[in-house]
This record gives C-alpha cells, structure tokens and sequence, in this order.
C-alpha cells in the first residue's frame, strides 16, 4: 500500500458490498436520542433490502456505487470491475489495485479465469492491468469501505415509514454523489460487459 501510494501511475481502491433495509433503522443510540419507528415488511414485499457494490479510492476517499438486483455474485462483479478500470484508463493509470474480502463471488474459479485473460491481454496491448489483494479472513475493520457504509445507512433511513427501493437509490446516490441512472448493474444475455476478446 505505501508503495501503491507513492505511485501516481496507481489507483489503489477497497472494495465491498452492503445490504441496505428498507425497513431495519440503525442503532438508536447513534442518534442522540432521536426515537426511531421501525416498520415491519409485508409479507408481499418483494425486495426488503438492496444490494449494492462499492469501491472507494484510496487518494480522494470518492465512492463509486451500483446496485445489482438480488444477491451479488461473481456476474455482478463481473460487470462492475470494468467501471473501475474505465475510471483508472480515463485517468492514465497502468495498474488497478483492489482490496477486498473473501466473499465466494470474490474467489469464484470464473472470476479468477477472467482476471487471469483480462490481464494477458491488458499487458500485450498497454493497457490497465488488475491486481487483487485479498484481506485477512473475517477482519471487515480493516476495511477502509466500511465507514463508509455505516455513515450511509445512519444518513439514508426514514424515521417515519419504509422507503421505496427507488427512493432508497436516490438517497444513497446523493449521499455519494453518484449518478442513479448509471449506478444499477443489469446483466444482459445480448452482451454481457465483461466478455474477452477470444473468451
């Protein structure tokens, strides 16, 4: 990392994802008293929290956001690793380095073969290559994202009833100053964004 650091040619980012409720509040206490209504699902409800990935820059602490629908896995992180190296090549970075934990969908086999070609042709044509490093196992305060993600929650809840799943994006949108008509992932069975040349 301070290697990473010294480096302008490097964007060093931490990743994760998080589970919003649309009906659960945080704490009580962390609120200095405010008296919070915790609402209860109807049992139609079909989407009682919304998932969503995170990856914020070591250097400026920008998170960048997108929500996947149900639970994310290795096609979703599949679809959001490329925004990131759109982020690091628009910016004139040769390398990607990303922290994150050990989640299934972070070790999958399919995810590792895709690194391993991305990268193979990253180098062959000059372009920005990923590097993975991996947190210890069940150590999420290491994590420099989950800050992040508890200040979220305490700024997006409702005292006063449950939120729309739309309602939800736009506070968390506005809270890290993302775009909410860009920041959903949607899996397409036309092209999907994270095929290879030759894959």
């Amino acid at each position: 990392m301070t290697w990473a650091r010294s480096r302008p040619d490097i964007l060093l980012m931490w990743q994760d994802e998080c589970w919003f409720s649309r009906f659960a509040q945080p704490n009580a206490h962390d609120w200095g008293g405010i008296l919070l209504m915790q609402r209860e699902p109807a049992k139609d409800e079909v989407e009682k929290v919304l998932a969503c990935y995170g990856a914020v820059r070591d250097d400026t602490k920008q998170m960048h956001l997108a929500f996947c629908s149900g639970q994310p896995n290795s096609d979703y992180t599949l679809l959001f690793i490329p925004q990131l190296l759109n982020i690091a090549r628009d910016e004139g970075k040769r390398l990607l380095i990303m922290i994150w934990d050990h989640a299934s969908w972070h070790k999958s086999k399919r995810l590792k073969q895709w690194l391993r070609t991305y990268n193979q042709q990253a180098k062959r044509k000059g372009d920005v290559r990923v590097f993975i490093l991996l947190l210890p196992k069940q150590s999420p305060w290491l994590n420099s994202i989950e800050p992040c993600w508890i200040h979220a929650k305490r700024k997006v809840c409702e005292p006063d009833g449950k939120l729309s799943v739309d309602e939800l994006k736009r506070r968390l949108c506005a809270h890290f100053h993302t775009d909410v008509h860009t920041a959903t992932l949607k899996l397409s069975a036309l092209g999907m964004h994270y095929a290879i040349e030759g894959s």
